[in-house]
């Protein structure tokens, strides 16, 4: 208490208690700042988050897209080889085409063979039948 009353006698005590309240609301508007500061970190960090959530998903999207493509590929690929096997049946029935042409030609040509020795046949029938003819002419006179 000595201390104290020369000081309010002086009016000192009123300045320092001033400048205490003045350092202590400091000292709160700094703590409020932090806690500002705090806040505003944590709200970067939750953008920051969602954009890497934003960026999963496109990745997620990216590989179900290149899946999609993949089974668009293979879809084609076997559209292709089911082209592939019609062609190479269609091929195989103009060979059978081709086969049964050749064979029906080779017939038709024996046919005409066999035709032809029938008329070599009955042109020698009936030069036998002209010779006998002549013969018995001959036997007459």
């Amino acid at each position: 208490m000595l201390f104290k009353q020369p000081l309010e006698g002086l009016g000192l005590l009123e300045p320092a208690m001033l400048a205490r309240e003045t350092v202590q609301a400091r000292e709160k508007e700094r703590e409020r700042e932090r806690e500002r500061e705090r806040e505003r970190e944590r709200e970067r960090e939750r953008e920051r988050e969602r954009e890497r959530e934003r960026e999963r998903e496109r990745e997620r999207e990216r590989e179900r897209e290149s899946e999609r493509e993949r089974e668009r590929e293979r879809e084609r690929e076997i559209d292709r080889e089911r082209e592939r096997e019609r062609e190479r049946e269609r091929e195989r029935e103009r060979e059978r085409e081709r086969k049964r042409e050749r064979e029906g030609e080779i017939e038709r040509e024996r046919e005409r063979e066999r035709e032809r020795e029938r008329e070599r046949e009955r042109e020698r029938e009936r030069e036998r039948r002209r010779e006998s003819k002549r013969e018995r002419e001959r036997e007459r006179e």
